[in-house]
């Protein structure tokens, strides 16, 4: 993962966006929104999940939501992995902040491996979702507070703007493939079914 740092080089350089870190980020996923509009749109979405995911007392409404959660995330972690993180790297040179981002990926990245190949049926499950849910809050805490990755993005040279699209482009190619290989809600009936 480390090796991807120089990647994509195309915009990372150009003047930022221009756009004040005001109400943008609560909106959904507009076109033409900025990289960190979006990849805060990903986080609500998320939390969205895990709060549901908390009432349901279904185990398929759960199985389809932690679905739901570990596929949005594999989506948000590639992105942020690809796009953003190299092109935070080159505008900041803060190896610091992008280590630790990366670090807490490859946490929650394990932790979402385990639970699509357990599935619901296993004794952990609620637990490793709970884990995850608190995983991921600590570390869009890290990206969103005053000082953090975001408002370091927003302070640098990044074309936010152009980020914003490219992250959008490959979120959309990811989703598509991610979709038909995921079979984690099928695979928890199947199994539950035996």
């Amino acid at each position: 993962m480390a090796a991807r740092r120089k990647s994509n080089g195309s915009s990372r350089g150009k003047a930022r966006g221009g756009r004040k870190s005001g109400g943008a980020s609560r909106a959904r996923k507009p076109s033409g929104s900025d990289a960190i509009a979006l990849l805060k749109s990903d986080h609500r979405e998320v939390k969205g999940w895990f709060e549901q995911f908390k009432k349901a007392r279904n185990e398929d409404r759960q199985a389809e939501l932690a679905e739901k959660i570990c596929m949005a995330l594999k989506a948000h972690t590639t992105i942020e992995e690809e796009i953003f993180y190299p092109a935070f790297l080159d505008a900041t040179e803060d190896t610091s902040m992008h280590h630790e981002a990366e670090v807490e990926h490859d946490g929650a990245k394990k932790l979402i491996a385990e639970i699509e190949s357990n599935g619901s049926g296993d004794e952990y499950f609620k637990a490793r979702i709970t884990v995850l849910e608190e995983m991921i809050r600590h570390h869009v805490n890290e990206e969103e507070q005053r000082n953090g990755m975001f408002a370091k993005a927003r302070a640098s040279s990044m074309d936010l703007k152009e980020l914003g699209r490219e992250l959008q482009a490959r979120k959309k190619q990811l989703l598509s493939e991610l979709r038909p290989a995921t079979g984690f809600l099928e695979s928890i009936r199947t199994a539950t079914l035996s």
